[in-house]
């Protein structure tokens, strides 16, 4: 990194901390409205054009969430690049946050299989790409993450560049392996409960209980946030998953896990990931970051929980730092 670049950085990252953007607001200039996918289904969109008359932008960002998230918790990262001119859009995925559910009760979050996401995203990203200048960069966390690059290894979307946060690959290691647990999926939804909520209110599945702050950041001020859009916005909160998504989630995420197509993978991609990780495996992070010929890690320690985006200050500056620095390297403006 040359002098001015780390230096122009710098100055961002602290005009950003001066600005103290209100995480509880949606911003002036957001348009919040409907998308309607090809079967009807009604998603819920925001989009945020840059400041910038439409042929100055840097580009286009599409921000893709993670489980039960909504897009809400990611107005401050929304901002950040909406503040270095990019164009920022997001939309809900289906059965979450503001598109509806896909199940009988709204607090579970429920998909009959991955690829049904897979297709909402290549319909979506086709009219967006369309319609908004580029460079195009997606940008997707944990379950977004993962259904992002199943995408592009699908040859589904082809974006010039992508950032994957925490990405899903393989649910984090524990105590009970993933062919077991895949399989008690399987038998659960065998018996008529595939709809049903398949574990307490946590983010692990099939493991000992941990408090839910612990797993997802260190700061406690963003974490309640959630709980203030809660109120809010009572429609986005989502619980633990089906028994239906906990067993297809095994199945994508063994399916994503393709050498031969991950080999094959030729757009940039940046991944944010970290060591200590106790939602997705780091070391199967690790493979597939090698496997990729153009991918690279922004590797942090146990400074930094699940949601890196949403950590403390000096956790999502370097994060940023290194969205920037990649983007600006491999996706300079057209």
């Amino acid at each position: 990194m040359s002098f001015d670049t780390a230096t122009m950085i710098k100055r961002d990252m602290t005009k950003l901390k001066d600005e103290r953007f209100d995480r509880r607001a949606v911003p002036e200039g957001v348009v919040e409205e409907p998308w309607i996918g090809p079967d009807g289904w009604e998603f819920r969109k925001l989009n945020w054009p840059s400041d910038d008359p439409p042929e100055a932008a840097r580009g286009s960002i599409l921000f893709m969430t993670g489980r039960a998230d909504f897009y809400e918790k990611y107005l401050e990262t929304f901002h950040d690049f909406h503040a270095r001119g990019w164009n920022v859009t997001s939309v809900d995925w289906r059965g979450q946050g503001g598109s509806g559910r896909c199940g009988p009760h709204p607090h579970v979050g429920h998909i009959d299989d991955f690829a049904t996401w897979v297709g909402d995203l290549a319909t979506f990203y086709d009219q967006w790409q369309a319609s908004h200048a580029g460079p195009h960069i997606v940008v997707g966390h944990s379950m977004g993450g993962h259904l992002v690059l199943r995408a592009m290894t699908e040859q589904r979307i082809h974006p010039d560049a992508a950032i994957l946060s925490a990405p899903m690959l393989a649910p984090a290691g524990g105590s009970v392996p993933e062919w077991i647990a895949q399989g008690i999926a399987k038998i659960m939804c065998a018996i008529g409960r595939a709809k049903r909520t398949a574990w307490k209110p946590t983010e692990k599945p099939l493991e000992p209980y941990v408090p839910r702050q612990a797993l997802l950041t260190h700061d406690v001020e963003r974490y309640s946030d959630e709980f203030f859009w809660f109120r809010e916005r009572p429609f986005v909160r989502l619980g633990p998953a089906s028994w239906r998504w906990v067993e297809r989630a095994y199945a994508s995420t063994r399916k994503l896990r393709n050498r031969k197509k991950l080999m094959e993978m030729k757009i940039p991609i940046l991944v944010l990931a970290t060591s200590t990780d106790k939602l997705v495996d780091h070391a199967t992070i690790e493979r597939a970051v090698q496997l990729m010929p153009k991918a690279e890690m922004k590797l942090f320690g146990p400074e930094s929980a699940h949601e890196i985006f949403r950590e403390v200050d000096a956790i999502r500056s370097a994060a940023l730092s290194a969205c920037f620095t990649f983007l600006d390297r491999v996706a300079p403006k057209k």
